[in-house]
Parts: structure tokens; C-alpha cells; sequence
């Protein structure tokens, strides 16, 4: 019998060590490390994979595939991925528990064109089924599997020869190469290294779903990204009914894409137009309230910047952002103070993005400033405004990439006006918009904030 000998892996990035450290050389984090008892490769294992070995082919003899995409009957699935599934490709839904990953897969099971083998590790077939109807998704050939041990699911998938895998969790799996507990970070190596084989081999696309846990006792996508071909990670607050899917990670398409779903009884309903979801323009103006354009990925929106600023009750003022970097915040107060005169030091101030969205775009800066102007001195912005502009260290507004997508969206949802850094070729109009270029936060602050009684005049 091999011997069991004892590694210390870190649940962050999977670095393996003979002895514990306090902080993993690989990522950097703290009290990390966690013991596991391992036993070496067999020699059998060893044998059957030399006998495996493919021989080495010139580049030039190689003919070059022709990928055809599986589409996954998701629209905003299919815009993330690049055009849908890659033959052979695994895949990682990361994300914590509950958040929306197993729906999202049944969603996929349940409406994709061919054959689908469901594997879960955590739920009854009944189970599934009953979340199947409430779906009202029907797909006569998704076969369902209760299992957990691998080399069992993979007996299972020679027999069935589905057209695309899912095991929901990848947590749940083990094999019986390994004398280790499922969820230990040598099991869920080791498990996905053997599902990446076997995808690369059938040419069937493989869906993992992973799980992060606050405290992270579990492994989740940091393990799994050096192996996976893509991770899509789920973001959002149990307490919002939206959700964004970001690819982390993708070798066959752009990691600059985002989808958006809305989750209902029903399932996680696309979410074509974001803008429309982010603003709330049904009310009169109130101060505190910014609109700022932003693109994440290729896709132009519109959302609504909120601030809140008071007096300190306490003898440190607090900066708290929701949705946005508090270290980005801190930055922008400065520059306030520093380049235009304002002196917010001793002010609690609040920024909050609606919608429970995560915004990484400079391009809110202005917005950003003027709604914490706008609550400080309790004058609202005019709602026919939107702004796109980043804010330099030394009070300039900088240019920002894909100005023209960012107008005819704001033109689109009915703005009147967009404040965006001066240009050499910036139109004096465009699509309907008026486009009022600047070049300082000095000025913009007074083209924002002027002759508001009069009418809000924005002419530079």
C-alpha cells in the first residue's frame, strides 16, 4: 500500500508546501495553508498515462480546426462566451452559495439544442425536477445524475455520449485515486485535471460549478483558473434581484464582457437594456444624484451615482462607498479639496452606485464629484445631464475611450446633455445630445452647478 504522506495546500491559489507558512509565497495571503494527507501516484496510473502519450506533430502538418459553437440558448450567455460554446471547452460558474449558479445551469440544460447529462452532487434527481417546472423549461433529452464519485460519472458519460457535461458542485466530487475527503484541495485538482482530459478528448464542452464561501474555507475558482479554459464569476447582493456574470477568465473570447440577469421565481431573465434597470427617472430632481455614463466590456450604460454628505458626528470623518473603491473615493475628495477649493475634511460622506452594480469606469468620476457636491450644498443636478469624464490628480478632466458609444446611448434614453472632457474633434451635437466639452473640474463645477434658477444654462 503507498505511503500517506502529509502537504500543506493553500485554499487561495492551491500553492503546495512540505511544512506550514504563515503567508503563501504564490498570492501573498495570510493563514492560508491547511494540511492534507496525500498519497503518492500509483504505478499503474503511471503506466496507463505513458501509454497514452500522443506523438509530437510539426506545426506545419497541424490542420487547423474549425470551431463551431454550441449556442447555449442564452443570448447574454452566448455575447460573453464569444459566440457560445467551444467543442472541448471546461468551464468554471463560480460564486457563493445561492447566488443563482445551479439555476442558471439547469436554465442551459433545459433549453440547449442535443443532448445534456446533469450531474449534481448535492441534489436529488426530485429535487431537480421540481426545480425543472418551476423553470417551465421542458428538454427531453437531459438525463439527470445523482453521483459523486468520478469514476462512476465518467462511466456514466461513455454510455450516455451527451453533447454537454454539467456537475454541479465540482466541491462534491472525488476520486478513488485519491485518499482524500471530497471538497480537499488535492480532490478538486485532481478531479477537474481528469474532466479537462476527458473534455479534450470527447470534444464535449464541460460546465464546473464552484462555490466561495465568505470565510473561504472552500476551494473555488482561485484553485480551478490555471486549469478551466474559462471562469465566469457571479456577482451580486442576495438582497438585490440582479445579477452580473463577468468572465475572469476566457481563452476562446473577451474577459471585457458582462451579463446581466434579473432573478424571478421563474428563473434568471436576461437583461438586454441595463440602463433602463440602474436609472429612475420617473421623479423629480433630488440632490445627491449624478448621472454618469460607463461602459463595461463593449456595452454602454447609463446609472445613477448617490451620495450623502454630513456633518461628522464622531471625531474621524467616514468615507464609505457602495459599489465603488473606497481608495478611489478618498482620491477624489482630495483632489476636491486640493484643486477646487472645497473643504469636505471634516464631513462624513456616502457613495452608493444603484442597483447594487460594481462600477470599475473612471468615467463616473465627474459624477461622482458633482453628486457629492450636489448633496454637500443641497442644489440638485438637472436630470437632463449625464457625464463621462475621468478626474486627474491635478484637477484635469482626461479623455475617456468610446466617447461616441457613450453619447448616442445617453442621446437614446432621452438626455438633453453630456459633459465630457474637451477634444481636438468633439461635435457641438450629436444624435439630438448636446455635448458640452471641459477641460478642468473647476470649470465643470460651475457649468454643473450655475444659474440653476435661470434654467440650467451649460454652454461653455
Amino acid at each position: 500500500m503507498a505511503k500517506v504522506k502529509t502537504v500543506y495546500f493553500c485554499r487561495n491559489c492551491g500553492a503546495e508546501s512540505s511544512k506550514w507558512i504563515g503567508r503563501c509565497p504564490s498570492c501573498g495571503e495570510w493563514n492560508t495553508y491547511i494540511e492534507e494527507k496525500v498519497a503518492p501516484v500509483t504505478s499503474s496510473r503511471t503506466i496507463s498515462a505513458k501509454r497514452n502519450q500522443s506523438a509530437a506533430l510539426p506545426l506545419d502538418k497541424i490542420e487547423p480546426g474549425k470551431m463551431k459553437r454550441v449556442s447555449s440558448s442564452l443570448g447574454e450567455i452566448d455575447r460573453l462566451l464569444g459566440g457560445g460554446f467551444v467543442p472541448g471547452s471546461l468551464l468554471l460558474f463560480g460564486g457563493e452559495p445561492g447566488i443563482g449558479k445551479s439555476t442558471l445551469a439547469l436554465q442551459i440544460a433545459l433549453g440547449i439544442t442535443g443532448k445534456v447529462l446533469y450531474v449534481s452532487g448535492e441534489e436529488s434527481p426530485e429535487q431537480i425536477k421540481m426545480r425543472a417546472e418551476r423553470l417551465h423549461h421542458k428538454n427531453s433529452d437531459c438525463y439527470i445524475f445523482s453521483e459523486v464519485n468520478l469514476e462512476s460519472i465518467i462511466t456514466q458519460f461513455e454510455n450516455e455520449k451527451p453533447d454537454l457535461l454539467i456537475l454541479d458542485s465540482i466541491q462534491t466530487l472525488y476520486t478513488d485515486a485519491l485518499d482524500a475527503s471530497p471538497g480537499s484541495i488535492s480532490q478538486i485538482r485532481e478531479c477537474a485535471a481528469q474532466l479537462l482530459k476527458l473534455a479534450k478528448t470527447t470534444h464535449v464542452p464541460t460546465i464546473l460549478i464552484g462555490h466561495i464561501t465568505k470565510d473561504g474555507t472552500l476551494a473555488g475558482p482561485k484553485l480551478l483558473e490555471h486549469i478551466v479554459d474559462t471562469v465566469l464569476q457571479f456577482e451580486g447582493d442576495h438582497q438585490n434581484i440582479y445579477r452580473v456574470l463577468r468572465a475572469l477568465k476566457n481563452r476562446f473570447g473577451s474577459t471585457a464582457e458582462i451579463a446581466i440577469f434579473e432573478m424571478e421565481a421563474d428563473g434568471l431573465h436576461e437583461i438586454t437594456n441595463p440602463s433602463e434597470i440602474f436609472l429612475n427617472r420617473d421623479s423629480s430632481p433630488s440632490s445627491g444624484v449624478a448621472i454618469a455614463s460607463a461602459i463595461d466590456g463593449t456595452r454602454p450604460f447609463l446609472i445613477e451615482v448617490q451620495a450623502l454628505v454630513s456633518s461628522a458626528v464622531y471625531g474621524t470623518p467616514q468615507r464609505t462607498a457602495t459599489g465603488f473603491d473606497n481608495r478611489r473615493l478618498n482620491m477624489l475628495l482630495a483632489v476636491l479639496e486640493r484643486k477646487a477649493g472645497f473643504k469636505l475634511a471634516t464631513k462624513d460622506v456616502f457613495l452608493n452606485i444603484a442597483g447594487g452594480f460594481r462600477v470599475q469606469d473612471p468615467a463616473t468620476d465627474l459624477a461622482i464629484v458633482c453628486a457629492i457636491l450636489s448633496s454637500t450644498f443641497d442644489r440638485p443636478v438637472d436630470n437632463q445631464l449625464c457625464m463621462a469624464a475621468e478626474l486627474s490628480l491635478t484637477g484635469e478632466l482626461k479623455a475617456v475611450t468610446r466617447i461616441d458609444q457613450r453619447i448616442d446611448e445617453a442621446a437614446r434614453l432621452g438626455f438633453k446633455k453630456i459633459l465630457i472632457p474637451r477634444l481636438k474633434k468633439a461635435p457641438a451635437r450629436q444624435n439630438g445630445i448636446t455635448v458640452v466639452p471641459c477641460s478642468r473640474i473647476e470649470d465643470a463645477i460651475k457649468l454643473v452647478f450655475r444659474n440653476q434658477d435661470a434654467g440650467n444654462s451649460y454652454s461653455s
